[in-house]
């Protein structure tokens, strides 16, 4: 029996091994890729690295497009759309967990139903609603509907129903209103769940791509995605350079990953443990 076990643990990290080369493996042929000559990303059979390392393709992402300009771009929206979902949804998340007023189950209840809602439906009455506030080609129809998020909400919601309850009778004791509740006690308490909605909502808005398609259409406008998807040509690419602009647009999502790690994985173990 224990030696069946051995066996099992042992398939089990095999498959898990495997999973995770198989994860890994396209970002490490995109590092060395960007760090190859043209000629050879496709020389057959394919080799992780070329006869010298070519740093040259880092320093030409910004030669025929303007890739300051994406990074830039998506810097600032993606920093706006995380910093009001942050506010939202944990303001909304308490408001669910800890406040009572009338029908908030099915409140509730229905604004989650939003979310099995397929975000591609969404898009045409979106684009109409923006052109109507004349927002198409502005980053404004970017960020303005993104401010609240139903994922956040149930996210933040789920969280501060962990908190204990003493807390906030002692608080109202003391004299502390609900917005004083929720400013000095649990905010502060919530750095996980608020690191955890963070990072999501930052992949999120950084990785855009459908989005920005469809409403932007100044190149001076467009964010990382949409830019990088630009530097692809008609009939030839160069793909070295290409792979050089996509490492560094990653950089940032990986940077607040590794900052807000510990964070993360306790947001992501705390917030599930009440349904």
């Amino acid at each position: 029996m224990e030696k069946r076990k051995q066996y099992l643990r042992i398939i089990l990290y095999i498959i898990l091994t495997l999973g995770g080369l198989t994860m890994i493996l396209p970002f490490v042929w995109m590092i060395s890729t960007s760090l190859k000559t043209l000629n050879e990303v496709f020389i057959f059979p394919p080799s992780f690295l070329g006869e010298k390392i070519v740093w040259q393709n880092y320093l030409r992402v910004s030669d025929r497009f303007p890739f300051g300009t994406f990074f830039f771009n998506s810097l600032k929206i993606s920093v706006l759309v995380v910093l009001a979902q942050l506010f939202t949804s944990s303001m909304a998340g308490f408001a669910f967990a800890r406040l009572r007023f009338p029908f908030k189950d099915t409140l509730f209840a229905l604004y989650l139903a939003t979310l099995i809602v397929p975000f591609h439906v969404l898009l045409v009455p979106t684009f109409l609603l923006m052109r109507e506030f004349s927002w198409v080609d502005s980053h404004l129809s970017l960020i303005i509907p993104n401010l609240v998020s139903a994922f956040g909400t149930f996210l933040m919601r789920q969280f501060f129903l962990t908190i204990p309850k003493d807390l906030e009778d002692a608080a109202r004791i003391d004299g502390c209103t609900p917005f004083g509740i929720y400013f000095r006690i649990f905010l502060p308490l919530s750095k996980p769940a608020l690191a955890t909605l963070g990072i999501f909502t930052l992949m999120g808005s950084w990785n855009d791509f459908v989005r920005p398609l469809v409403f932007i259409n100044s190149i001076s406008k467009m964010t990382l995605p949409l830019g990088l998807s630009s530097m692809q040509g008609l009939y030839s690419t160069n793909w070295p350079v290409l792979m050089a602009a996509t490492v560094v647009s990653l950089l940032p999502i990986l940077i607040a990953f590794f900052l807000a790690q510990e964070y993360f994985v306790r947001g992501v173990t705390l917030s599930g443990l009440k349904g």
